[in-house]
């Protein structure tokens, strides 16, 4: 669970130490650079580096077109093969985090902030609008009729699994979240972090139509600080007084 295929090729891909170092010299030099170029600045054939490259292409890491090097003067027949980063940025992180969503929260929470509202308050009906459009969208995807409790949970685990919360059902009606998309930052401030990734994850609830679970605060050292609980187990939550996640 966690990491999805893309993040796992990336982390395969550039545990080979040539391609490693292949890469961070192309990215170094801010420039396209052809096969050659990067066979001697690692001393290594013009085909063993065309390998290497092709993996990285393949990878999603570099991208690859036809064009005349830096400083090299263009001969008659087809322009060599160059190779250069992909413009976005590469992050792998185990467990899976998602700061960008956090993130993304919180800017809007700042440009959105009005009269007699905090920008916390703000950043919580920014995260449960997020959360509710999220699970408006599961369900129409699904288009199930009257959902029980453990569909409910059933459909909310399949979506967080992509969200890198790491959902363990632990009994029919209780979902346990293992890991925090948003830790260590929920570490540093886990009353602000733990009520926003609350108010999501209740937003998305409310989107899906659930009317039998509840995104309850229940902060464990080594798991998310939220859990989705039936109807049943609803009671008793607790503040975001210990940082959630791992």
């Amino acid at each position: 669970m966690g990491l999805d295929h893309t993040s796992l090729t990336t982390l395969a891909v550039l545990g080979d130490e040539q391609r490693r170092r292949m890469f961070d010299f192309i990215r170094q030099v801010r420039h396209p650079v052809t096969r050659e170029e990067v066979a001697a600045s690692l001393g290594i054939s013009r085909k063993l580096a065309a390998f290497h490259l092709d993996k990285l292409v393949t990878a999603g890491l570099l991208r690859s077109h036809y064009e005349s090097p830096v400083g090299m003067i263009h001969k008659v027949g087809r322009r060599p093969k160059v190779y250069e980063p992909m413009a976005q940025a590469i992050a792998v992180s185990i467990p899976e985090r998602h700061y960008e969503m956090l993130a993304d929260v919180l800017i809007e929470a700042v440009l959105t902030e009005g009269g007699g509202e905090s920008a916390r308050d703000t950043a919580l009906h920014v995260a449960y609008e997020r959360g509710e459009t999220l699970g408006s969208a599961g369900r129409e995807q699904v288009r199930p009729g009257l959902l029980g409790a453990e569909q409910e949970l059933s459909l909310a685990a399949d979506t967080l699994e992509k969200f890198g919360y790491e959902p363990e059902r632990a009994a029919p009606t209780l979902l346990r979240l293992r890991n925090c998309p948003f830790h260590p930052l929920a570490a540093k401030a886990p009353e602000l972090v733990c009520a926003v990734n609350q108010a999501f994850l209740a937003g998305y609830l409310h989107g899906l139509g659930s009317d039998k679970t509840t995104a309850v605060l229940a902060p464990r050292p080594d798991a998310c600080c939220v859990e989705l609980r039936a109807d049943g187990l609803a009671q008793g939550s607790s503040g975001p007084g210990t940082a959630c996640g791992r």
